[in-house]
């Protein structure tokens, strides 16, 4: 992920998903966009379930959001629409 030209990593959106190709990129180009919507509304859902009770709640919703996002057809790590 990166802003501008500085690379973001955070507990949201670590470092060790990151690599030739980002996990998240990986795993959309291999599902159909019913599959996709499907995952991120799984990951959300799991998110909110357990949210509180393993990492801090602000972490938890931060990638509650994050997933959401992507739900919403934009890509949180540029903040623009997704195409």
């Amino acid at each position: 992920v990166r802003c501008g030209n500085v690379p973001m990593t955070d507990a949201i959106n670590p470092a060790h998903y990151k690599g030739e190709v980002e996990c998240i990129d990986a795993i959309r180009s291999a599902l159909t966009p019913d599959e996709w919507r499907g995952f991120l509304k799984g990951t959300v859902m799991a998110y909110a379930h357990r949210l509180g009770k393993k990492d801090a709640v602000a972490q938890d919703a931060g990638k509650i959001i994050w997933y959401a996002s992507w739900l919403r057809g934009i890509d949180p790590r540029k903040n623009t629409q997704d195409g």
